[in-house]
């Protein structure tokens, strides 16, 4: 079952007593700007990808029982890298499952949230908003969107703040980082893709939140 289906399978099952509904609407934003052009990156590992698979926690953490820790994310790792094309690339085709891997992982959101159904909650809220950020923000890229080429992801670290238990619906803490920015070019114009917050598991950087929240 792919991962659009499975979160409108999961939508009934929500319950009361959860977070309140985040809203999808003036978070999302498509700049274009003149921005200088770099040369893509190097072609990343498809392993790369493959360990960072939304439906397993990172760094091997497979069943999703190692415990989080408090080492801060390197955006330039190639792990990283790796899921910001994998988002941005999702994107321009408007492939929900494609993003898949640039998602936070199931099993970590089930260790961090401190609610009776993180998994409902993952599936009938967080995935389903990201679907539609996906959409709205391949609409905006143009009708030769799935041209786009993805650039760099530009992480502002010195905005990244340790979020202790308890902030934010949570039971243990995580790394949060607000204004990341996904750079690329359709037609041989630089666009840059805001991408509203990132969250920490085990030292990797992963996007909850495409749009901003009211």
């Amino acid at each position: 079952m792919s991962v659009a289906a499975a979160t409108l399978a999961s939508l009934a099952s929500c319950t009361r007593g959860e977070p309140p509904q985040w809203d999808a609407g003036a978070g999302v934003s498509l700049a274009v700007a003149a921005l200088p052009l770099d040369a893509a990156p190097a072609a990343l590992a498809s392993s790369a990808l493959a360990d960072a698979s939304s439906d397993e926690a990172p760094n091997g953490d497979t069943d999703g029982k190692l415990p989080q820790t408090h080492a801060q994310p390197d955006p330039a790792s190639t792990a990283f890298q790796a899921r910001a094309k994998a988002l941005f690339d999702a994107i321009a085709r408007d492939d929900i499952d494609h993003a898949m891997p640039s998602f936070f992982p199931l099993t970590a959101y089930a260790q961090v949230k401190a609610i009776a159904n993180p998994a409902a909650d993952w599936h009938g809220r967080l995935v389903a908003h990201y679907a539609r950020d996906i959409h709205a923000l391949h609409a905006g890229l143009g009708p030769h969107a799935a041209s786009a080429r993805f650039v760099a992801a530009d992480v502002p670290m010195d905005r990244a703040r340790w979020v202790d238990p308890g902030e934010e619906y949570n039971r243990i803490g995580y790394f949060r980082v607000f204004g990341t920015k996904l750079r690329g070019e359709v037609d041989g114009q630089p666009v840059a893709i805001d991408v509203y917050s990132l969250i920490s598991w085990r030292g990797e950087w992963y996007c909850v939140h495409l749009s901003g929240v009211k």
